[in-house]
């Protein structure tokens, strides 16, 4: 694994606009930098990533299937006692999933280490899929990359093939908080791609969804909801005025209720509980239980609900190091062992592998200088190259 650096592309305005993205006061593209890959090997992304990511997914399916005949772990994860049997009941009858991913720290010599999974609502999909690719192929076109080289990037292929999967009947409901730019651009992707697929969609903002007499969500011609996908918390959903109907209301849901429990923190303290020593894992414990005080060297002190590095704190010493604010944190803490994101050059890539529909299918890198990846973090794009 090496960071080279690169020229940009002379299109890359003219790309960008043709994208859709709105560019900065600069004149580049917000959070995307290509002055620089990152380069893999063939068996780096092979059996560090893709075998890590998909073996891991297998052991999330395996706290799942502990969640549904222990209670004990919802209350763990602080879900709500009135959505425990809604969670349960979704992993039970297998409800399909569409995407997450996981965020790995790599260096491409030791084992890839899981700092979280964003099991529900993760963001820079576009970026990850076709963005990414068109600036590899126009790279090689300029010869700014060697004749040859590849990309870790089914994503396209592997969303096409799981919405197509997905046997919809009726239109497909797909709501975000339409003012929040990076959402509202990952949904009107995946509504391409369901048009690809075939399928029809519907667009509102997570506001605009009814509720009738009968319990049943609706949209804003009062057409019953049958499928909704949402790029929206479940956490939130649960807090909703609205969400006490969601049991009742015949909507499936896109992602299924238990991404719940995958999407939450808590998820790094029961996969170190049930697979302790796994070599993608780091310690990490409930702030509350008594082996937490083994991490009293160095540590992260994670939120179990939160985004975007929100409310971090890197502890040494029982003193903060990195404190990032934020509005989490009242549902409690993890803490995990410090792992440093590597560092090239004063730069640390956070390696995210993306998952639809539990097969890994692709590969995003975001990039900043500091050690806890917020959303001020550049994406860089990366190639396979033996």
């Amino acid at each position: 694994m090496r960071r080279i650096p690169v020229a940009q592309r002379p299109n890359l305005k003219q790309s960008a606009l043709a994208h859709g993205y709105l560019l900065g006061d600069g004149g580049g593209v917000p959070c995307w930098d290509e002055t620089a890959y990152y380069r893999f090997t063939l068996r780096q992304i092979e059996d560090g990533i893709e075998s890590s990511a998909e073996e891991i997914e297998n052991l999330c399916f395996e706290v799942l299937n502990r969640a549904v005949a222990d209670e004990t772990v919802f209350r763990r994860l602080c879900i709500p006692e009135a959505y425990w049997n809604y969670v349960a009941e979704s992993w039970r009858t297998r409800e399909k999933d569409l995407f997450g991913r996981f965020d790995f720290s790599y260096d491409g010599l030791a084992p890839a280490k899981l700092l979280e999974y964003n099991a529900d609502t993760p963001t820079t999909l576009y970026e990850s899929s076709l963005f990414q690719w068109e600036w590899l192929e126009q790279a090689i076109g300029l010869g700014l990359v060697p004749e040859g080289t590849d990309q870790f990037n089914l994503l396209h292929e592997f969303l096409l093939e799981a919405i197509s999967g997905l046997e919809l009947d009726g239109p497909l409901h797909m709501a975000c908080l339409k003012d929040i730019e990076e959402d509202r651009g990952t949904v009107e992707y995946l509504e391409d791609v369901a048009a690809e697929a075939g399928v029809e969609t519907t667009f509102l903002s997570m506001e605009e969804i009814g509720v009738d007499a009968d319990g049943r969500f609706t949209d804003l011609d009062d057409r019953v909801i049958a499928t909704l996908f949402k790029l929206y918390p479940w956490e939130w959903l649960m807090e909703e005025e609205f969400g006490r109907y969601m049991p009742e209301s015949g909507v499936r849901f896109i992602e299924p209720p238990w991404k719940a429990v995958l999407s939450n923190k808590g998820l790094l303290a029961l996969l170190w509980e049930m697979f302790e020593g796994h070599p993608n894992l780091l310690p990490a414990y409930f702030e509350d239980d008594a082996r937490a005080a083994e991490l009293s060297g160095r540590f992260v002190r994670k939120p179990l609900l939160s985004r975007r590095g929100a409310n971090v704190e890197i502890v040494r010493e029982g003193n903060v190091e990195v404190r990032k604010d934020g509005p989490y944190g009242g549902e409690g803490f993890v803490v995990q062992m410090f792992h440093p994101l590597p560092d090239f050059d004063g730069r640390r890539p956070l390696t995210g592998c993306w998952m639809v529909a539990g097969g890994a299918a692709g590969l995003g890198i975001r990039e900043s200088r500091d050690l806890v990846t917020t959303e001020n973090a550049n994406f860089i794009p990366h190639v396979i190259l033996d």
